[in-house]
Order: structure tokens, then sequence, then C-alpha cells
């Protein structure tokens, strides 16, 4: 009883220092100007939440607020569901100095029942529990986790930089992956392709990497396509897609995706590894300053320059970290977040654990995006590797 009593008096002194406007006040000073914030969990925001009001939990509100809103002098309206938590927001925000806060009396349940503008979230209870930790970043939050979940993204290849990349980009919610690989899984593999498991030595890694991603994330949408790249086959393969991951790892498939991408449109996300070392950059054909594959390797270095994994080695890990770079950079371009490594090339040294940026600048006179190229057909660009 006396819990209860210091609990409802605990309420009545709030009240005396935080106004309360009705919903349909709220509504009005909204359409004034006024930010709207429902401060209830995730969870509950899934099922609903007043149109225009930006979620930001309870929990989060105290640490998260300036980034969203700086200005102290602007109308801030607290919502919660039902009247109660949107109080102690309101108060919390008073005390770091926002001057013109409100709490909404009735809350969520009250806006509903009046009628009001209700949007339903874009994500069900499962996808805000799932995503709940990247929901929380202001440059992400259910806009952007819209954006993920309708986002295309090809991965050419299902092995050592297509693995862990594959993985945690199913795990950040991408709608669409689609494996592009002909190979099948060996023993060898494992060290490093981690997608896979020693129960499916000899399976196609496209279907491997698909049960596993599929038992990770099945909201993602898995698309396997068991062939090699080829001149015929590339544009069909990629066309439709957001944006490229190259996990190739010999030169002709690199040639034909670079040369596809640049038709289509596509950014590209280079991954490379050797040995100890590793590189990655963004080639990217919507930006006029951008370079493509071939201002880097205008013409296909010979086998005993680049070998492949199976003749020089490659340190297991190596891979992963590689690949890891090519999903941030692929979720940045998705959220069109930071600064993508369009321009430079970053180069991974695993011995040292150094990494260091190179300038890569759009070359003129690159045989694939100068500015007097004219593509001559995908069956050149094979037949240029080939010799």
């Amino acid at each position: 009883m006396t819990e209860s009593f210091n609990r409802e008096s605990w309420l009545a002194e709030l009240r005396q220092r935080v106004p309360e406007i009705s919903p349909v006040d709220a509504l009005s000073r909204q359409a004034q100007g006024a930010l709207l914030i429902d401060v209830r969990e995730d969870h509950e925001r899934a099922e609903g939440t007043p149109a225009g009001a930006l979620g930001l939990s309870r929990g989060f509100l105290e640490l998260r607020i300036e980034q969203v809103e700086a200005d102290r002098d602007r109308a801030i309206l607290a919502l919660c569901g039902s009247g109660q938590r949107s109080l102690f927001a309101a108060e919390a925000l008073q005390r770091l100095g926002y001057r013109r806060v409100v709490s909404v009396a009735g809350g969520f349940n009250r806006w509903k029942a009046e009628g009001l503008p209700i949007s339903t979230g874009a994500l069900d209870a499962d996808a805000a529990e799932r995503y709940s930790r990247q929901l929380r970043l202001p440059q992400v939050g259910e806009a952007g986790q819209a954006k993920l979940g309708a986002a295309k993204i090809a991965l050419l290849g299902a092995g050592g930089l297509g693995a862990p990349a594959a993985l945690y980009l199913a795990a950040a919610g991408i709608g669409q992956l689609t494996l592009i690989d002909d190979d099948r899984v060996e023993r060898s593999n494992l060290h490093r392709q981690v997608i896979h498991a020693d129960a499916r030595v000899g399976m196609a890694k496209t279907e491997s990497a698909r049960l596993t991603l599929a038992a990770l994330n099945p909201r993602v949408r898995i698309e396997t396509r068991e062939e090699r790249l080829r001149a015929d086959n590339v544009e069909y393969l990629l066309s439709g897609h957001d944006l490229v991951i190259d996990g190739a790892d010999n030169f002709p498939a690199r040639y034909l995706v670079a040369a596809a991408t640049q038709r289509l449109g596509l950014p590209m996300v280079y991954g490379a590894v050797e040995r100890f070392t590793g590189q990655v950059s963004v080639f990217d054909p919507r930006r006029a300053d951008s370079p493509c594959y071939r201002c880097l390797f205008p013409e296909p270095p010979s086998a005993a320059e680049a070998p492949n994994c199976s003749e020089a080695g490659v340190l297991g890990v190596l891979p992963g970290l590689v690949g890891l770079l090519q999903a941030t950079e692929a979720l940045k371009l998705i959220l069109d977040l930071g600064a993508p490594l369009v321009g430079r090339l970053l180069h991974v040294d695993a011995l040292s654990m150094r990494f260091r940026e190179a300038r890569l600048p759009r070359d003129p006179e690159c045989p694939g995006c100068g500015h007097s190229v004219a593509f001559t057909g995908y069956e050149d660009i094979a037949q240029l590797c080939a010799t």
C-alpha cells in the first residue's frame, strides 16, 4: 500500500513539473513542427506508432537525443503506452536542458482509441527483436532497416570472401542474397570458408551456404546460381541487384564483373587476399569520380605475378577480415552512410596488423572506363584474360 502511495505521489509530483496535453493537441503541435517521440520499446512499436513519430526507447533517450535533436528550444512531445513513462522521459529531457517538453496524456492507447493517424510498423515483432541493436542506431532505425530489407546483393563466390560477407549481410537483414558459384565444398576450404561444414564436403557451395544462411536468418531470401561466370551470362546473373560483392579467385571473372557492373551501373565491392595480405576498394560507376577495377589493373597480371590461394596459400582468418570489410562497405552503400572506399585502396597486412590506404584516382585513359573507351563485348574481355 505504501509503495503504491509513493508511486502515485511521485507521478502527481511529476505532473506538477511536466505539462500534459491530449493526443489531439499533440497531433496539432506535431503539424506545426513539434517533434513527437515514441519512447516505448522496439517490440511495442512493432504493432504501430503515431504517424510521423520518432521511435526512441526510454532507456536510450538521454544517450541519443542530442544526435536526433540538438536544438533545446524545439517543442518535444513525449509519448508512451499509457502516459506514465512519457512523464519520466519528459522530465529527463527537461534536466538535459530541453525547455519545451510535454507528455501526451493517455499515450498510444488513447491516441489509437481517438482514431488519430497511425503508421503500422514496417517491422513485425520478430524483426524488431532480431535487428534491435542496429535499429537503435539513429543512422539506421526502421527506415534504414527497410532499405536493407529491400536490397538485393549478388555475391560472386561462396568461398573465402563470400562466406563471411554473406553471413553478416544475412544477419543484418539484407532482403535477397544471390550466391554465384559453380564449385563444390572441399575439405581444404574449411579452414577459411566458415559458411561450410565437414559433413557437406562434396556438396555444391551455393547449396551449403544457403543451408547455413537460412538457419541464421530465415527472413532473408537466398537465391543460388550454380554456374560459372561467363561472357554470355554475366549480365543476366548480375542485373536486378543493387550491388555486387567480388569474392572471385581468378582474373577472368573479375574482369567480367568489372565490365558488367560498369555497364549496369552497379557498385562493385572489390576484395582480394594472398598469403598474409589483402585489399579492399569500391568501384561505383554511379559516381563520376570513381575509378573502375581496370584503373587498378589495366591488364591481367601473369599467373606467376598473382597466384591464387591454392598455389600461394593464405592465412585462414585473413579472408574473414577482408570479407567483413566488404560487407561493411556494402551496408554503407545500401544505407548511404559514411564515406565508402571509392577512390581509395585499403591494404591489410595481417602480420604487422597494419592498415594502409592508397589513393586510387580515376584514370582518364583507363581501358575500362576511360573517356574514349567503347564497349566491344564481353567475349573480348574473356579473351584478354585468356591471352
